[in-house]
C-alpha cells in the first residue's frame, strides 16, 4: 500500500484510511486493489490489459479516459535515464495521470499550490490519479523496476509541460522507509 511522506512536517502516513483521506484533500484519488495478482509478471501487455479490463473499463467511464496502455521499465531499460528525465522534473499535464502498479514501485512528488510538496510511494495494486494542473514529477526507487497500467483521456497520450521551478532539486529520490531526507526542501 502506498506511503505518504510530507518532508517539511517530518511526518509519514502509512495508514490506507489516511492516506486517502489525505490525498483527497489534494484533489488525489487513490486506491488499493487487494487481492492476488493476476496474471504472472512477465505477462505480455495484452494479457495484462485483458485481465484488469472490467476495473479499465469502470475507470474508463468514471475518469472519461479513452485508452489504456502499460508502461514496463526496468533497470536494463534501454535509454532509461533519458526516459527519466522526462519524468523526474516538476511538470504538469492538461489530463489526469492514472497509473495502477502491477510490479515494482515509485514514488510520486506532488508539489500543491498550497502547502508543502509531498512524497507519494506507489507498489504493486496501488490506483492512483494525478488530477490535470497538478505540478508533480516521478522517480523509480532503486531498484528502478515497475510495470503499470496508464489510462489516457487523449489517444495521443500526455504531453509534460515543464515548470522549471527546480523544486524537484530540492528532494531525493528515495523510497521506503523513514529514511527520505529532503535537500533543501521548499514550500509554497
Amino acid at each position: 500500500m502506498a506511503t505518504v511522506r510530507i518532508p517539511a512536517e517530518q511526518r509519514t502516513i502509512t495508514d490506507q484510511n489516511e492516506v486517502t483521506g489525505y490525498l483527497k484533500t489534494l484533489e488525489i484519488d487513490y486506491e488499493h486493489w487487494p487481492g492476488e495478482q493476476r496474471v504472472a509478471v512477465d505477462a505480455s501487455a495484452e494479457a495484462v490489459l485483458q485481465a484488469y479490463a472490467p476495473e479499465i473499463a469502470q475507470l474508463k467511464a468514471r475518469g472519461g479516459y479513452v485508452t489504456a496502455d502499460i508502461i514496463d521499465v526496468t533497470s536494463t531499460t534501454p535509454g532509461l535515464d533519458a526516459m527519466l528525465a522526462k519524468f523526474n522534473v516538476e511538470h504538469w499535464h492538461d489530463e489526469d495521470e492514472v497509473r495502477f502498479i502491477i510490479r515494482g514501485r515509485g514514488l510520486f512528488h506532488i508539489h500543491p499550490r498550497q502547502g508543502p510538496v509531498i512524497a507519494i510511494e506507489v507498489e504493486a495494486g496501488d490506483l492512483l490519479r494525478v488530477p490535470r494542473g497538478t505540478h508533480h514529477w516521478f522517480d523509480l526507487c532503486a531498484d528502478r523496476n515497475i510495470r503499470a497500467i496508464r489510462l489516457f483521456q487523449d489517444k495521443s497520450g500526455w504531453t509534460p509541460h515543464y515548470t522549471n521551478s527546480g523544486t524537484d532539486s530540492g528532494y531525493q529520490p528515495v523510497c521506503m522507509g523513514p529514511t527520505y531526507i529532503p535537500l533543501g526542501a521548499h514550500s509554497s
